[in-house]
């Protein structure tokens, strides 16, 4: 039963059985549950259902039709090994996608500074940056 008080990640989850979106930490710390908000990267263990009315909510089953048509972000992931488990990578996908719109450059640096709110435990980060600099660079050019 949603009630004033339902978590967005637990609407995701559970209502419309979108499992992409994972809870790690239930304290907004690791990222893995986030998603976009009107292109906005949140959090959504953090926010209320009834806060994200009338907006669009992204998440990560949105990004490819099927396995065989990944989104430019997934195919750089697996490209630059950014994966192991794979707990996290929802929501370190969908922080690139909002970085794609965000006045991120497209440089280690500044990706590891703006990816600070999502933890990886199996990878060790350098992957994942190659991943996201790429991204951020492929998807940049397009018209």
């Amino acid at each position: 039963e949603l009630t004033h008080s339902t978590r967005l990640v637990d609407v995701l989850r559970e209502v419309l059985s979108l499992r992409g979106t994972h809870e790690g930490c239930d304290t907004a710390q690791c990222g893995a549950c986030t998603v976009c908000v009107d292109g906005r990267a949140v959090k959504s263990c953090n926010v209320l259902a009834q806060q994200v009315a009338g907006q669009s909510v992204q998440t990560i089953e949105s990004l490819a039709s099927d396995p065989a048509h990944l989104h430019i972000i997934q195919q750089n992931f697996s490209q630059h090994h950014a994966l192991q488990c794979g707990y996290c990578t929802s929501g370190f996908v969908m922080r690139t996608l909002a970085m794609v719109h965000e006045e991120v450059p497209a440089e280690p640096d500044a990706v590891r500074r703006v990816l600070g709110g999502n933890l990886c435990r199996c990878t060790g980060y350098e992957g994942i940056v190659q991943a996201v600099v790429s991204s951020l660079q492929t998807l940049r050019a397009k018209p």
